[in-house]
């Protein structure tokens, strides 16, 4: 049973790192239940650019900002049809009212 994919904040990440210092690798990947290679990532992200390397650096989109452009694709749709089919009547009633003279 998966338990899903877990976040490590800024904080953790960096006590992650110093613990490793004391404990080594595989104790504090045991301790955390981390692959070594995550940690090992972190690290090296750690050591090029600091603090700022272990911030997730992809904009994360709220699902319900999501759902509403979403919702807001959906109803442009239908009023783009709708405009086009108005057209349409309003070019078919002036084809077909009779021309008085």
């Amino acid at each position: 049973m998966s338990r899903g994919k877990r976040k490590f904040e800024l904080e953790e990440k960096i006590q992650i790192l110093r613990e490793e210092e004391n404990y080594g690798v595989e104790v504090t990947c045991c301790k955390y239940q981390i692959a070594p290679s995550l940690f090992y990532s972190w690290k090296n992200r750690f050591d090029r650019h600091g603090p700022d390397g272990l911030t997730p650096k992809h904009h994360r989109v709220d699902p319900q900002v999501k759902a509403l452009e979403k919702e807001n694709d959906r109803l442009g749709k239908i009023i783009s049809r709708q405009a086009i089919e108005q057209e349409v009547k309003e070019e078919l009633l002036k084809k077909t009212k009779p021309h008085y003279r």
